[in-house]
């Protein structure tokens, strides 16, 4: 998953992720990676307009909100 993130990183593409945050709480976030870091992720959060970070460990899942037709020039 690492190499996507990086590859998320360089195009600037928009992500819907689920996590679990420390309390236990599953919600899902509309955000663009920032920066990579060993145990957690910077990103730009779109709902709350601001950087934040998260734990690595506590993604659970992640899609691009990109069109497809876009992606391949279509």
């Amino acid at each position: 998953m690492e190499a996507y993130f990086q590859l998320m990183k360089l195009e600037k593409i928009k992500l819907a992720w689920i996590y679990i945050n420390r309390e236990g709480v599953i919600s899902q976030r509309v955000v663009r990676v920032v920066d990579i870091q060993d145990e957690q992720i910077i990103a730009y959060f779109y709902e709350r307009k601001q950087v934040g970070t998260i734990i690595k460990d506590h993604i659970l899942s992640v899609l691009p909100l990109t069109s497809i037709r876009k992606s391949y020039g279509v």
